[in-house]
């Protein structure tokens, strides 16, 4: 009995519950910053770039550079997140996931804090550098890729394994579509979730996502530990 409650309250990268809620703040995320820094999608770089094109065909030369940020920041967090990953780091932070989400949850803490007089492009940066962190360490639900800050790439795999289900009925794939569609709606739960606490709360609902992000960082790996056990040496 006991081995098995540890095993509901322990989450592993790839586990469904964790790409569950990361998903819900990817879609928080993108909603808080669209909402309230001017229509700026801080994890879809697609949409910026469209933007940045857009912008610097009509010559707005001062607004195009700024939805330039997001995409260097995003680069930056990828960059970051690999270094994380060497050994000799990885020796050091014992699980660098782990490390991840908590360097998550203290940017998007600190958001929250910061006034409302601070321009846009500096949360929208901290933002992006997070997403970026989140894509590049947590990729894989199951044996599946996903995205946690987007849902094009989920919605496709849901597609292609609803086709794989119905069509061929290969009943393999009525996990991988039932997991996808779940993140789907987590990422839709976040968007409408931060749409809302955005617009009455202010920028400070920014906490209520690092609050998901803590009880993400609390599950992950519990069974391992939070600190690496001396190695014994033989004598």
């Amino acid at each position: 009995m006991e081995s098995h409650h540890k095993k509901l309250i322990s989450l592993s990268s790839n586990s469904v519950i964790l790409g569950i809620l990361l998903a819900i703040v990817g879609g928080y995320l993108d909603a808080y910053t669209f909402v309230s820094r001017d229509g700026v999608f801080a994890n879809a770089q697609t949409g910026n770039m469209v933007i940045f094109a857009m912008k610097v065909v009509n010559e707005e030369w001062d607004i195009a550079f700024l939805y330039l940020s997001p995409i260097f920041a995003f680069i930056i967090g990828v960059l970051v997140s690999e270094i994380i990953k060497t050994a000799r780091l990885r020796d050091v932070v014992h699980s660098y996931r782990r490390s991840i989400l908590i360097l998550e949850c203290l940017i998007l803490f600190t958001v929250g804090m910061l006034p409302e007089s601070v321009p846009n492009v500096v949360v929208v940066v901290c933002i992006s550098f997070v997403s970026s962190l989140q894509i590049s360490t947590f990729n894989k639900v199951e044996n599946w890729a996903y995205n946690s800050t987007a849902t094009t790439v989920n919605l496709r795999s849901a597609s292609q394994a609803a086709y794989a289900l119905f069509i061929e009925h290969n009943q393999e794939a009525k996990k991988q579509l039932t997991d996808f569609s779940l993140i789907i709606l987590s990422f839709l739960l976040g968007a409408l979730a931060g749409t809302f606490f955005t617009i009455y709360i202010g920028n400070r609902s920014i906490w209520i996502a690092a609050g998901i992000l803590f009880i993400a960082l609390v599950l992950y790996h519990r069974d391992r530990g939070y600190f690496r056990k001396p190695i014994k040496k033989v004598s």
